[in-house]
């Protein structure tokens, strides 16, 4: 039952973890799940939404690789969750509100990963982030616009887990610092994979530091949380490994991530969502019918974002099809 979990979280977390009692609550009130804490209930919630689901066919870093272990948006996705329980873990902080906000920080990426974030930026005049969209998704758009009304501190965290943002709750922080660690690390392996980058090509003073292997980077970089942040009202890394993800990461942009290897179809892509933007906002009887609905409280530019943020790359690709590719015919005879 609840009161067991909670008697766990007051008994063994830390004195600056983010009890489930304690948790500022929802937007609509309601009757709390006997089994469930409000942070479990945030997780389930999440894990069986739409968008939760659509995260297997959008793209983390290389657009439709030949290859059945290249990380997709949702393998990054639990990656970031796998990272940030063990971090909650060793620091005695909220397992389950660390997982709940990993689990939903990356709901509203576009398809086609950061290139297709760059375009709807460009495109609408609102701007586009895809944590500020995560937040529309869970809020406004899932469960057919009722939301999943999830609980303040789980908003926070996914609204604040990029760099630039500043969690209220250690957890938060904690997911912060998981999305770098398991992008850099696991990105590294896709890169190696499809031989983009070798392992001896790392830079050495960020490899000294961190380790030469997957795991060692990964192990080095909890630890460091720990010795850093253990017994602390903060989440941060020690300055030395800090700065070596720094480097590791600057490596990564400029060797992988902003290379004609990883970004071979963003042209195209690019193109292919400025197509359907365009066509979208000179046609909003096109959209689908729930999204017709949002346009009078929305607007249409807001609408047509979230319309086309919410597509898998595939589906991306038979919408884009479908409206502008002529249809094969045969001449009977």
């Amino acid at each position: 039952m609840k009161e067991i979990t909670i008697k766990k979280e007051n008994a063994f977390l830390s004195q600056f973890a983010t009890k489930s009692e304690n948790s500022r609550g929802r937007k609509v009130v309601e009757t709390p799940c006997p089994m469930r804490t409000d942070f479990q209930r945030d997780r389930d919630r999440i894990i069986y939404s739409k968008a939760f689901m659509r995260l297997k066919n959008k793209t983390q870093v290389f657009f439709s690789p030949e290859g059945d272990h290249y990380r997709t948006r949702l393998s990054h996705t639990l990656d970031v969750s796998q990272v940030a329980r063990s971090i909650a873990r060793v620091l005695a902080l909220n397992e389950d509100l660390a997982e709940a906000i990993a689990l939903g920080h990356d709901l509203g990426h576009t398809p086609f990963g950061h290139s297709g974030e760059r375009c709807l930026r460009a495109l609408s005049s609102k701007g586009f982030e895809h944590n500020e969209q995560s937040i529309r998704v869970v809020e406004y758009l899932e469960k057919s616009g009722k939301g999943l009304n999830l609980t303040f501190e789980v908003l926070d965290g996914i609204l604040n887990h990029k760099i630039s943002g500043n969690p209220k709750t250690l957890e938060g922080q904690v997911v912060s610092l998981a999305d770098r660690i398991s992008y850099v690390s696991h990105d590294i392996d896709d890169a190696v994979r499809a031989g983009i980058i070798t392992e001896k090509d790392l830079p050495s003073v960020a490899v000294k530091i961190l380790g030469k292997t997957t795991r060692e980077r990964i192990n080095s970089m909890i630890g460091s949380i720990y010795n850093a942040s253990n017994g602390k009202n903060k989440v941060v890394m020690e300055e030395d490994v800090s700065n070596a993800l720094t480097v590791m990461r600057d490596f990564m942009f400029k060797n992988v991530y902003l290379t004609k290897h990883a970004q071979g179809e963003e042209e195209n892509a690019m193109r292919m969502i400025e197509t359907l933007f365009n066509y979208y906002m000179k046609n909003p009887d096109k959209l689908p019918e729930f999204y017709r609905s949002l346009i009078e409280k929305w607007g249409i530019e807001t609408v047509v974002c979230d319309y086309l943020s919410s597509m898998t790359d595939r589906y991306a690709v038979w919408a884009f099809e479908e409206l502008f590719v002529p249809k094969s015919f045969y001449v009977k005879g």
